[in-house]
């Protein structure tokens, strides 16, 4: 079996590493097509997110030098997920299977036989998975601990360690395709396809150059886009919380009623002040909590596209061999 296998790369600011990343992936793919493992149709796709550098015209350069090279570029930044979207819609026109990874090099390019190995044992997804966070700093791998444990805890079905390197079949592709949701989470929304799944192992190593596109305030921002774009348990542990809160007024009413009919005076000014501020300061929370969900409504409901492609660099002659 030879498919046609297409690895989708977002990438943004990333001219520092992007003719490394290209040297790679080309000698990997190469490889694999003279082992009749991949067709020789096959292709890497560069996405370009609205980079502010070079890294669209390191992306023109590489495809006028070697046709295995496709690119896409987005009419401005719209981030990660939205890039990655971007190219594997794209791609579900053109290949049997793809692959997506960063493009800076972190993750483990030899590993792509075993991700085609898995997808032809019958596998329409295959996650490529840490084997160990050895190289992460202790705050790094103690906050993605806690994060994967309160997704969890939360009622969000992801795979451990995964990031976005990951195999999808035409199939899943497809499925995908029927997700409408503006606010993207695919780590979440993949598992949610179904089909046949499996994992692969990778060490993940440190970027060859550049800098980190998700610093902590941007992790941060992704997780709370995570929570509640795939799951309401915050919006019951509020009313949870509202239902403590009542019952634990109508137990203070009582002692208040017994304590005044007893007549002892207490002056109560500590309790008082403490039961305003925590209130006040849930109430607030609270407010917080459901303005993010009708936030996320308010974006859904104008429908308002997720990626906008300025610009394509596809061999049109594969294109229209494909749609035949």
């Amino acid at each position: 079996m030879n498919d046609t296998l297409y690895l989708v790369i977002p990438c943004y600011n990333e001219e520092a590493v992007l003719h490394e990343t290209a040297k790679r992936l080309t000698k990997k793919i190469t490889t694999m097509m003279e082992n009749e493992i991949i067709s020789t149709d096959s292709k890497i796709l560069f996405v370009n997110d609205g980079s502010k550098d070079k890294t669209w015209n390191i992306i023109e350069e590489l495809h006028n030098q070697n046709n295995i090279f496709s690119g896409i570029n987005l009419s401005r930044n719209r981030g990660h997920q939205n890039a990655l979207l971007a190219g594997l819609m794209t791609a579900k026109d053109l290949a049997d299977v793809v692959i997506s990874l960063d493009a800076d090099l972190q993750d483990d390019v030899d590993v792509i036989d075993k991700f085609v190995e898995k997808y032809y044992e019958g596998s329409d997804i295959v996650y490529g998975v840490r084997s160990s966070r050895q190289t992460d700093t202790f705050f790094k791998r103690t906050t993605a601990l806690a994060f994967y444990k309160l997704m969890n805890t939360l009622g969000v079905d992801m795979v451990y360690n995964h990031a976005d390197y990951r195999l999808m079949s035409k199939q899943a592709l497809e499925s995908l395709s029927q997700f409408k949701e503006v606010n993207l989470f695919l780590r979440g929304m993949v598992p949610l396809i179904g089909y046949k799944h499996s994992i692969v192992e990778y060490e993940r190593h440190e970027r060859f150059a550049g800098e980190s596109k998700y610093p902590l305030k941007k992790m941060l921002a992704f997780a709370l886009d995570g929570i509640t774009s795939l799951s309401i348990k915050p919006i019951r542990i509020i009313t949870g919380l509202g239902f403590f809160i009542f019952v634990f007024s109508l137990i203070a009413l009582l002692y208040s009623i017994i304590v005044k009919l007893f007549g002892e005076t207490v002056t109560g000014w500590t309790s008082l002040t403490l039961s305003i501020w925590m209130i006040g300061g849930i109430q607030l929370l609270s407010l917080g909590v459901i303005g993010e969900y009708i936030g996320k409504m308010y974006n859904e409901t104008k429908r308002r596209p997720r990626f906008i492609i300025s610009e394509k660099l596809i061999d049109v002659m594969h294109l229209q061999n494909n749609r035949i």
